[in-house]
């Protein structure tokens, strides 16, 4: 055996020196790279989490009407919403380590290692649930290093940041289960048709075998392979001390009932409503189309699905299916502006076009109550009287004559009141007072009613003539029905992020800009569109649906050649309705001028079916009530055949009694009025 010389055992002890003075330094500097790279992410904090997900709508009850997304199912749940067997399932055959390493297991990568070498390919994953997590929000699925490095460090990152409950409850929410359903309470929807809190240890087991491979291992994919899959999940979880065997095997045989629909495609609720909520989510929140589409949010919004039913229903019985009339509709509650059912068209599918919100139409006769209110303003009462006749108006300055004419050219050719010309819609009446008033004061009060639509300073303004909006003309309806209270139409009560917090709730202003006796004598003279005993040259109004009414509403038709309008309400609810062709075509047949009235009167019966009957109530000041012949609007006495109790603001009730009926051939005596009290039923329904 040749022996070492002196000088090469100092050459070998240099050499080993040298090795161990670079592993120092190696080791050293790895150190320090892992210090840096722990600082760096540290200094980062936490990632964000946000990853995108359906936005749900909600009715007014929390029943899910809708949802906005991009093809993918998307829904954030707490862990706490879903089953423990599926959590325990999951951990159990994806990363039973989970809860006892800090996003790497190594022993089990070490293992990972050893049976790739052994089979010469990669037969074995080591990606804990962190790791799939980091993947699932920050990264593309591709296999390069730099993507695994990338993994790695938002690995790091999540466990510095986030409890081992946030990471499971993100994990959960974001992995992919096949068929367009992305995180668990997706997926519970979709396979089983129920929440994922409501999953059993047999539904459980199969879903979480499904990520590993959702086009091998779903049941709709693989039925067998599913099973197998599943009976792999149990006997992992029976090891880990999730569940028995005896619990095992009871999964395994139990049968499951699958559905394979998404919740979405079964809601289709209010279509034009939920649209008009994305504009109010865009404009009046100020969110981004992405946000809307695919942001979690979760929107609870003011929708009646009772309400907006029976709007649907009663267009499908009172409008003819053969006819192209297009329908516009708008009910809300008076005392929040809240909006209860909303039509926009007959055919979603045919025409997204919302006629509710977005077209501008000619509201007829249905200003005249903001007329009217301002001539209350001015001095005028309901026993105010003008002559209804044939009229040509005459101008100075060039402008052209004007002669409205009232429908069929029927005209009282006498006085007529206030009440009573409302009732019967005189054009005359309304054009006189229009004149008198000066034609800017319409347009000022119809900016005070939340009217935004340009109006034309014109004689005919009076009629109707410069276009509304249906929406705005029911929430101009509801300041008389609150007893003048300024609300605005509300789409929404309150918007979640994914994570629940809320960024929007509804807050309520009811600022006063009405006289509150004005506004009720206003309706109480609404009430007279239903009441025969204002019947006077022509039947009221609100004659043709008076049979289909059972409680006391106020309202107002209107119609011009190309525009039909009912807009009235209960202290409940106010609903407009406005009838008319996309194209301006005339109105011709009979029937088509009727369908704004028969809609409303039904629809109004029906959404109110239930609920109590209420009466206007007064205002405790301010106003007072009177019998009055309704022909004349003089006090009425015992001896007027006709008589109707009549509101007015104190202070500007008649005084003068009627003198038009005899009694046994004498003048009745002035001073021996009717001091009866009023019957309280009387007061309920004033017209009886």
């Amino acid at each position: 055996m040749e022996i070492m010389t002196d000088q090469g055992f100092r050459k070998t002890i240099k050499y080993l020196r040298a090795f161990i003075i670079i592993s120092l330094i190696g080791m050293i500097c790895m150190l320090i790279l892992f210090a840096g790279v722990l600082g760096y992410a540290k200094i980062l904090g936490a990632p964000p989490l946000a990853v995108p997900q359906s936005t749900l709508f909600f009715a007014d009850d929390g029943t899910l009407i809708g949802e906005s997304n991009s093809g993918q199912k998307r829904y954030w749940v707490n862990i706490k919403e879903i089953s423990p067997d599926l959590v325990n399932a999951t951990v159990s055959v994806e990363d039973k380590n989970f809860y006892h390493h800090h996003g790497f297991d190594f022993k089990r990568i070490a293992g990972a290692v050893v049976a790739d070498v052994q089979a010469f390919s990669k037969v074995q994953g080591a990606s804990t649930i962190t790791q799939q997590y980091a993947r699932n929000l920050f990264l593309e699925h591709d296999k390069t290093w730099k993507r695994k490095l990338t993994e790695a460090f938002y690995t790091i990152r999540l466990e510095m940041n986030y409890s081992k409950k946030d990471i499971l409850e993100g994990y959960l929410n974001t992995i992919y289960y096949g068929n367009g359903a992305y995180g668990v309470e997706a997926a519970s929807q979709y396979y089983f048709g129920k929440k994922a809190s409501e999953l059993t240890l047999a539904e459980a087991s199969m879903l979480a075998g499904i990520p590993k491979g959702p086009g091998i291992y779903s049941p709709f994919a693989n039925m067998e392979k599913a099973k197998t899959r599943q009976a792999i999940i149990l006997n992992t979880m029976v090891e880990n001390g999730y569940i028995s065997k005896k619990a095992a095997k009871e999964a395994a045989a139990a049968p499951l009932k699958l559905e394979g629909v998404h919740t979405a495609q079964k809601v289709k609720v209010a279509p034009y409503f939920q649209d008009a909520v994305k504009n109010a989510l865009k404009n009046q929140l100020h969110l981004d189309d992405r946000t809307i589409a695919l942001g979690g949010l979760k929107v609870y919004t003011t929708l009646n699905i009772k309400q907006q039913e029976a709007a649907e229903d009663q267009i499908k019985k009172n409008v003819a299916s053969s006819s192209d009339i297009q329908i516009g509709l708008v009910a809300m509650d008076p005392k929040t502006g809240d909006v209860k059912a909303m039509i926009g068209g007959r055919d979603y599918e045919k025409s997204p076009f919302n006629r509710a919100v977005q077209a501008i139409r000619q509201p007829g006769s249905t200003i005249k109550p903001l007329l009217y209110y301002a001539a209350l303003e001015h001095g005028f009462t309901p026993s105010s009287t003008m002559r209804s006749e044939y009229t040509t108006f005459h101008f100075d300055k060039g402008q052209p004559d004007y002669t409205p004419h009232n429908f069929n050219n029927k005209y009282a050719n006498g006085e007529i009141t206030l009440a009573q010309a409302l009732a019967v819609s005189d054009n005359i009446f309304a054009v006189k007072t229009h004149l008198f008033l000066g034609e800017d004061t319409l347009i000022e009060t119809a900016k005070k009613f939340g009217l935004s639509t340009k109006m034309a300073e014109v004689p005919s303004l009076a009629l109707g003539t410069s276009g509304v909006r249906v929406i705005e003309m029911a929430n101009a309806y509801s300041l008389f029905a609150n007893g003048g209270k300024r609300v605005h139409p509300e789409l929404i009560t309150r918007v979640e992020d994914y994570n629940g917090n809320v960024i929007f709730e509804k807050e309520e202003h009811h600022e006063r800009v009405l006289n509150a006796a004005r506004a009720y004598v206003m309706t109480q003279m609404l009430t007279g569109i239903f009441d025969s005993k204002l019947n006077g040259y022509a039947k009221v109004t609100g004659s043709t649906v008076m049979k289909d009414i059972t409680r006391p509403y106020a309202g107002k038709s209107g119609s011009t050649e190309t525009d039909s309008w009912m807009i009235g309400y209960s202290p409940q609810l106010v609903t407009a309705v406005w009838a008319g062709y996309d194209v301006g075509k005339p109105l011709e047949l009979a029937a088509e001028k009727k369908y704004a009235k028969n809609v409303w009167a039904n629809f109004m019966e029906e959404a109110l079916k239930g609920k109590p009957v209420k009466a206007f109530k007064p205002p405790k000041e301010g106003v007072i009530g009177l019998y009055v012949n309704p022909q004349n609007g003089k006090l009425a006495t015992k001896d007027c055949p006709v008589r109707r109790f009549t509101y007015y603001v104190k202070g500007t009730e008649p005084t003068e009694y009627c003198t038009d009926h005899l009694r046994n051939g004498h003048q009745v005596n002035k001073k021996h009025p009717d001091e009866k009290k009023v019957p309280w039923y009387k007061k309920i329904m004033p017209w009886n």
